[in-house]
């Protein structure tokens, strides 16, 4: 499902109601070049979801936890090996957790995600986001549709 977003504003709004119909046990990957909104997204997400907190990019420290009902889980693994084994790494704690994860640049990890996602990829053309939604799992049909129905074409 394609979705065009012209404006940061509209990227936001998104993100925001994305937050809103995720619940706990769900994760989301997002994929997209630098600078696409993959944090944007995330920092509405937490929005959506009710988190006061200031979202960061977890660029360095590769996860940040933000408490909240359910809390949130940002994981970037910009800095990881494309096909890492990150079994080490305890992404599963996160990826089948109360919480919902959001794992930015999914793809260096895709031999690791769980076994249902929503996936986001992000493409930007001028000032436009064009957002490709997929999801694996039953569980994220409702959202995908609803995702569709506030911003779709």
């Amino acid at each position: 499902m394609k979705i065009i977003l012209d404006s940061l504003e509209k990227t936001k709004s998104f993100g925001f109601l994305l937050g809103k119909l995720l619940k706990g046990e769900m994760v989301v990957c997002l994929n997209g070049d630098l600078g696409a909104g993959k944090t944007t997204i995330t920092k509405s997400i937490a929005r959506g979801m009710g988190i006061k907190a200031i979202v960061t990019s977890p660029t360095f420290t590769i996860v940040n936890e933000y408490t909240g009902n359910p809390s949130l889980y940002h994981i970037d693994t910009y800095r990881l090996t494309e096909g890492i084994d990150t079994d080490y790494l305890g992404f599963d704690e996160y990826f089948y957790s109360d919480g919902v994860t959001i794992i930015e640049w999914a793809d260096k990890i895709k031999n690791s995600l769980p076994e249902e996602y929503l996936n986001i990829n992000i493409k930007v053309y001028d000032k436009n986001r064009e957002i490709n939604i997929s999801h694996i799992g039953k569980k994220y049909e409702e959202i995908e549709e609803k995702l569709y129905e506030s911003f779709g074409l």
